[in-house]
């Protein structure tokens, strides 16, 4: 909650954000981005949380044009606050489509093509969290990584196989394998209903 709090206030260009976060909590005592502050309205209690411009949010999303004009479904959480705080954004993207595609459902772009630094073509680059219409959530990875994360060298290890010895999505794939990959394909897809822009 605070950090969606600390982007929506870095979005929208205001120093913090006023909320009922962590009161009768010890946080204030541990994070200074946290401070006690009096509405000026009601006189009640709340949390000033201050805002945070990231340098980069880095997006993963279901399908991009080369202009950064980008279409993404699901739950999206803090992105399209993250991608209005941060002062470059990343798209990478499962398909990049022509504008066209892009401009038949504006609704669906979540953050102005111009905000946007640079677009990636990466297919699966939003392994192992899930990618709606592309493929679902690799609960075994999630699992693999806490444990390769309990030491170092394990760590090491870990970020040596999947990290710094892939140079490209396929062969990210083929470490994967063929089967697993096969598993986590969409098996029911849930389209949803057309709508007219038209005028």
């Amino acid at each position: 909650m605070t950090l969606a709090m600390a982007l929506r206030a870095g979005a929208m260009g205001v120093s913090f954000m006023p909320t009922l976060t962590a009161l009768g909590s010890d946080l204030f005592k541990t994070n200074p981005n946290l401070k006690k502050m009096v509405c000026p309205f009601t006189g009640d209690p709340l949390t000033a949380v201050a805002a945070i411009r990231p340098d980069v949010a880095v997006v993963h999303v279901q399908r991009s044009d080369e202009y950064g004009n980008a279409h993404a479904w699901g739950n999206l959480g803090v992105t399209r606050d993250a991608c209005l705080a941060s002062r470059h954004v990343i798209l990478t993207a499962e398909e990049i489509v022509s504008p066209d595609i892009i401009s038949r459902d504006p609704n669906r772009v979540f953050t102005p093509g111009f905000r946007v630094k640079a677009v990636v073509h990466c297919p699966w680059g939003g392994h192992p969290s899930p990618v709606p219409g592309y493929y679902n959530r690799d609960h075994q990875m999630f699992i693999d990584y806490r444990n390769h994360s309990k030491t170092p060298g394990l760590f090491a290890d870990w970020r040596k196989r999947w990290v710094d010895n892939i140079h490209s999505y396929q062969e990210y794939l083929d470490q994967l394998g063929s089967e697993r990959v096969a598993g986590l394909a969409i098996q029911n897809h849930v389209y949803a209903e057309t709508v007219d822009y038209g005028y």
